[in-house]
């Protein structure tokens, strides 16, 4: 039987996310100059083109298409629909750049026992669905005492204690 808790994989943190780019010299350009990642060294090895970026601790791997003209197309900016997610420190600095970008985006607030989260969500190149957000102003609240033991004490333990103070406020 498996274990439930605790980390059986012996996982150590995010490495990277790799995405299919219907041109990589396009999406190379959108994740430097809009999200700042910054080009790494990729093996010469692979057989096929693409691109390695890494910045905020993790990497992205820019995969080219084999028929950029089957990617699927951009749609609305639909905010339950897949994306990865980055915080911010500045949700106005965001939205002026974004602005100044001429990056159409979706903007949206959630509430939660009095904290707000503000969410700006707009697409890569290709679709894929980003969102920029103050998310640390929620605290991580373990659902059980096996989810405590699972995530790493340190930070769920000042979680617990931020959202213990705030309740305390309330």
């Amino acid at each position: 039987m498996m274990e439930s808790s605790g980390n059986p994989l012996h996982l150590k943190s995010l490495n990277h996310i790799s995405l299919i780019c219907s041109s990589v010299k396009n999406s190379l350009h959108f994740y430097q100059t809009v999200l700042g990642f910054c080009p790494i060294r990729r093996p010469d090895s692979f057989g096929f083109d693409g691109a390695w970026l890494f910045n905020y601790g993790i990497g992205i791997h820019l995969l080219q298409s084999d028929d950029p003209d089957k990617m699927p197309k951009i749609t609305r900016i639909n905010p339950k629909d897949n994306h990865i997610s980055f915080q911010c420190e500045s949700m106005e600095t965001l939205e002026k750049k974004l602005k100044e970008m001429e990056i159409n985006y979706v903007k949206t607030r959630v509430e939660e026992s009095g904290i707000h989260v503000d969410q700006i969500f707009f697409h890569d190149p290709d679709g894929l669905m980003i969102e920029i957000c103050n998310c640390d102003n929620l605290p991580v609240i373990p659902l059980t005492e096996d989810s405590v033991r699972s995530c790493s004490r340190i930070s769920c333990n000042v979680k617990q204690q931020k959202q213990q103070q705030i309740q305390q406020a309330l």
